[in-house]
């Protein structure tokens, strides 16, 4: 089967406004697309999605999870430890991960994090009108996430900027990853300074990770790499969810109201809103073989770009793709990935987003949208930069 060729670029401004036009032509081209301006493959529908995620032999993460094959070129960055591994190496950094973030830990989190919720619904109706992206999405995750991870109050909206580095530097070297190096500039020393075993509090998910030095299971230059993995992880794309969950909820008031009946639905709320906006929305791998995929051959050493947005609304694989319903069964959604390298962190994000969410149902009869807002264009992630909100009280 001949691969067809687009001219779509998914790491340009009109594709980060509304990414779904193209996305939809990406899906109907066939199951692997050649991306003319990047010289790389695509994958845009679920099944080819899920088949690479789930398929580390044969679509390696080690080559480099960006637009970079670092087996043909010296890495323009770190390679991440928990993100750009393949066994046995992943093996060691995963399980202490796992560990470190079990579910017994993060059950044990479920009362702070409500409290703080709770708190900050309380102080968000006395405001009453704000921007969510800040006073929400932003001011929830960093508040809750860094004290389970053992940081310091102090400067924690650094660990914006760095995020927002990070994930553009998955994408090719244009104007938002120059932009986003220059913004990140004051945050990388902190970053790195908190990532030091000293800088953590004992308990917190930092010193549980320093532990494994400990052990043996992973090296003392490797344990500050995987605390600052975890931090890239999971704060900017929490805020993204959480934002995308309040955007989705402004806009589709009869879901809203399901939620104030049922505030139970919170973390199916947070939940579909990561398959309909999928802050995550692109990933590499690269092919270790030749091999076959959706019925097209594939050489060995080829960029395929994985659309995990446009799994996210495929037709072949939901119904209504494009509708937000809360009460939709998620199930097999790739918004936290699928397979070895899927998000080991989702657990807490899920408990952040059920947390304020629930907090919020409960408090607010309506949310209304009070002016326009602001996409933040990133070359991996989706979220607003600003939502200006108006609060009912209920």
């Amino acid at each position: 089967m001949t691969i067809p060729e687009s001219s779509i670029d998914p790491f340009c401004a009109a594709y980060f406004e509304d990414p779904c036009p193209a996305q939809h032509a990406l899906r109907e081209a066939g199951p692997v697309v050649r991306l003319a301006r990047h010289g790389v493959l695509a994958a845009a529908r679920h099944a080819e999605v899920k088949a690479m995620l789930d398929d580390w032999q044969t679509f390696s993460s080690a080559r480099g999870v960006g637009i970079q094959d670092f087996a043909k070129e010296r890495p323009k960055r770190p390679p991440s430890l928990v993100l750009e591994t393949d066994p046995p190496l992943h093996d060691r950094t995963r399980k202490v991960q796992a560990r470190v973030l079990s579910p017994a830990a993060i059950a044990g989190l479920r009362e702070p994090f409500a409290a703080a919720a709770e708190a900050l619904a309380d102080r968000l109706l006395a405001l009453r009108e704000f921007d969510a992206i800040r006073e929400i999405a932003e001011a929830y995750p960093l508040e809750v996430f860094p004290d389970a991870m053992g940081m310091p109050r102090e400067n924690r909206r650094h660990l914006l900027p760095w995020g927002n580095m990070v994930f553009n530097s998955f994408g090719p070297e244009n104007e938002y990853l120059a932009r986003a190096v220059e913004d990140a500039r004051e945050a990388l020393p902190w970053v790195f300074e908190q990532s030091r075993r000293e800088n953590l509090t004992t308990g917190g998910f930092g010193a549980g990770i320093h532990a494994a030095a400990d052990t043996g299971e992973l090296t003392a230059e490797e344990t500050p790499q995987v605390v600052r993995s975890v931090l890239t992880a999971g704060v900017d794309t929490t805020v993204s969810g959480i934002g995308a969950a309040i955007w989705c909820l402004a806009r589709f008031p009869a879901q809203w109201d399901r939620l104030r009946a049922e505030p139970r639905l919170a973390r199916a709320a947070f939940e579909e809103a990561i398959r309909f906006e999928t802050p995550v929305q692109t990933f590499f791998r690269t092919t270790t073989r030749e091999t076959e995929l959706g019925g097209v051959q594939i050489g060995e050493g080829e960029k395929v770009l994985m659309f995990l947005g446009a799994a996210n609304r495929d037709p072949r694989r939901w119904e209504r793709p494009d509708e937000y319903d809360i009460t939709r069964r998620t199930v097999g959604h790739v918004g936290f990935g699928s397979g070895i390298h899927a998000c080991v962190g989702m657990a807490l994000a899920r408990l952040e987003g059920e947390c304020i969410l629930a907090a919020l149902a409960r408090r607010v009869a309506r949310i209304e949208v009070t002016g326009a807002p602001r996409r933040r264009y990133n070359n991996t992630l989706r979220g607003l930069a600003s939502l200006p909100v108006r609060l009912v009280a209920g």
